[in-house]
């Protein structure tokens, strides 16, 4: 275990069992442990620091509101999920001391309700509101036309992906999070999340590739 010198003005009385006489003893005649000053430390940081709803928790609403419409496909299941996650995530505010990241939790908690819905009940495909604006102003009218065109077909296809691999390919392309990230959200291995974003990725290319080659 290792060691470290103590302040030296500390001083504590204690009596000799032998003959009752009292002397000192300098804290510095004694050794306390790093990891009692290391925890001390980490415990005040954490205590001192209050999770806020507005500032802390209410901001992610719009990422948790993405990631549950990619995962069920229902705007209103989706409105739904936000509201459940903001509320669990308050609730459990108390307990949130050590973990790392707010926004990462808040987000496993929407893949995890989304799930679990997902496999209560049946969800049909529908248009997102929330598409990401990928078309280029500098693009003339009929450039503006087909990637329109070739957007919505992304979209329809993405659609169409399993759930899995809508979810990887959201916190990839659209939140722009990490591998490891995704892995600590989605509970996948960062390998199985490199795959899942590999194969959702090919079959919207081949699918894209084939009605543009035989306009199907």
């Amino acid at each position: 275990m290792k060691w470290r010198i103590r302040p030296e003005n500390c001083q504590k009385s204690f009596s000799d069992n032998k003959n009752g006489e009292k002397s000192t003893f300098s804290e510095k005649n004694i050794a306390l442990p790093v990891t009692f000053f290391r925890y001390n430390r980490l415990l005040i940081e954490r205590t001192m620091k209050k999770l806020s709803f507005r500032d802390d928790v209410l901001p992610l609403k719009n990422k948790i509101f993405r990631l549950a419409l990619r995962v069920t496909l229902n705007k209103a299941e989706a409105e739904d999920i936000v509201q459940d996650v903001l509320i669990r995530v308050w609730n459990k505010r108390d307990e949130l001391g050590e973990v790392d990241s707010i926004e990462a939790y808040s987000l496993t908690v929407c893949k995890n309700l989304a799930l679990d819905r997902m496999a209560k009940k049946e969800n049909s495909n529908i248009a997102l509101d929330d598409a990401p604006q990928m078309l280029s102003n500098e693009a003339s009218p009929d450039q503006q036309l087909m990637q329109s065109e070739r957007l919505r077909m992304v979209e329809k296809f993405f659609n169409t992906l399993p759930e899995q691999q809508r979810m990887v390919m959201h916190l990839r392309d659209i939140e722009g999070k990490s591998y490891k990230e995704i892995a600590g959200i989605t509970g996948q291995s960062e390998e199985l999340v490199k795959v899942n974003l590999f194969r959702a990725r090919q079959r919207i290319r081949q699918q894209i590739e084939k009605i543009e080659a035989y306009g199907l």
